[in-house]
């Protein structure tokens, strides 16, 4: 059932789920060499005129940024997935549509998803931010670390502690759909139909001038910018299904841990398996009480099925996350040479490397998995319950958060010792 170069991302909000909180949730699906590391970067002031060096282009630098954590493949300077101080989180994916993608290089829509959490304070601020920066620097370029071309266009799911939203695009042109209630997920296609709550200011008048509307049908953004049956979506085979049926299932009842449970189902085919892969996992809580802090787990190792979501909680004086993050080359990495990726580095981190062994061991004893398996499970459990004594009590020990993923990510590697 899984379907190649893809990714999947859910949102969840009261009263679909326990509580008042949102839940979000993405699977990060890579080439299956690919490394995905675990970055935090701190609020930080820039001085005028400054630039801000992305993957392949430099842009303009704002005055200040948030703090984000990212989860990103190690190559890239954006990110697949992250989130801010100010409880904002965004998810991109892969789509095609009628569009051609652009060719050169420009903004890659992972950089968007970092531009967007290091400026935006709101899930909908980021959405101006995010087609501001499409209008003047396009999106493009190469997003996989190989010779071989690999280009789409981006939607991005942009959740906050009161909302989410949907922005889907197709090269300069796209259209944004506001989430209050309920559940909804995206994967690569196109999904907004007719509920567009904000929308590039040409976006009809060019599907008229291509063709593709006669200006008399209601508009529908997803058939109209691509071959999609939008009346089909949840119906015929594929993860978008899957995922809105998983989602469907777990309606009223859903916390962090369901949203895990869908990122590890593989019967579905949202946990990828093959040269392509689900590389890294995300699952954020976002309470609508501001009172409460906002948590987000990272898994930063492949399969989510044996790996150890990890709980980071914003708060001052984190350090840089060092066993989740990966070598730094420079000006010397083949990403920043041209011709890019002559050669590919090593960018495995420690948590990386000691998982790989872990799971080679685990492949050849079934003794040995079991045993790993069961270890794994109990960490993640205790900081699950960790986390929700402290959304319960409300009493957040900023001294011990200032560490509680390190040193998740600590007990992890010994296990795997």
């Amino acid at each position: 059932m899984a379907e190649p170069f893809s990714c999947d991302t859910f949102v969840a909000l009261p009263p679909a789920t326990l509580g008042s909180q949102i839940i979000f949730g993405k699977n990060s699906d890579r080439p299956s060499d690919e490394v995905q590391e675990i970055v935090f970067f701190p609020t930080a002031t820039h001085d005028p005129g400054q630039k801000v060096e992305c993957t392949y282009i430099e842009i303009e630098q704002v005055p200040e940024t948030y703090a984000v954590v990212l989860s990103r493949p190690s190559w890239l300077w954006g990110a697949e997935m992250g989130a801010n101080e100010c409880g904002v989180c965004i998810g991109n994916e892969a789509v095609w549509g009628k569009e051609e993608v652009c060719s050169d290089e420009a903004l890659l829509g992972m950089d968007l998803v970092r531009l967007g959490l290091e400026r935006a304070d709101t899930a909908e601020k980021a959405i101006s931010i995010i087609v501001e920066l499409v209008d003047k620097y396009n999106q493009g370029g190469n997003c996989m670390e190989s010779q071989m071309a690999f280009t789409y266009h981006n939607s991005f799911l942009i959740a906050d502690r009161k909302e989410a939203w949907i922005l889907e695009t197709s090269g300069k042109y796209w259209a944004a759909e506001k989430i209050e209630q309920g559940t909804r997920n995206i994967s690569n296609q196109l999904s907004i139909t007719t509920k567009i709550d904000r929308e590039h200011p040409e976006l009809r008048n060019y599907a008229l001038s291509k063709g593709w509307w006669d200006g008399k049908k209601v508009f529908d953004f997803a058939a109209t910018y691509s071959y999609v049956n939008t009346a089909r979506m949840t119906t015929t085979s594929g993860r978008y299904r899957e995922g809105y049926k998983l989602l469907k299932k777990h309606t009223g009842n859903i916390t962090a841990e369901t949203m895990m449970t869908i990122l590890r189902d593989k019967e579905s085919g949202l946990n990828m398996e093959g040269a392509f892969m689900t590389t890294g996992s995300m699952v954020s809580i976002l309470p609508q009480d501001p009172n409460l802090p906002c948590v987000h787990f990272f898994t930063g190792t492949p399969d989510p099925d044996r790996s150890v979501f990890k709980p980071f909680i914003f708060v001052q004086n984190i350090t840089q996350l060092l066993n989740t993050s990966s070598p730094v080359f420079g000006p010397e990495d083949p990403v920043k040479k041209q011709p890019r990726f002559y050669t590919k580095p090593d960018r495995r981190h420690e948590l990386y490397r000691k998982h790989e062994q872990a799971i080679v061991m685990m492949e050849s004893s079934k003794e040995k998995a079991e045993l790993i398996m069961d270890q794994i499970q109990r960490l993640e459990k205790t900081k699950i319950d960790e986390i929700d004594r402290i959304l319960q009590s409300g009493h957040l020990d900023v001294d011990q958060a200032v560490n509680l993923f390190s040193n998740c990510v600590e007990e992890e590697i010994r296990i795997y010792a």
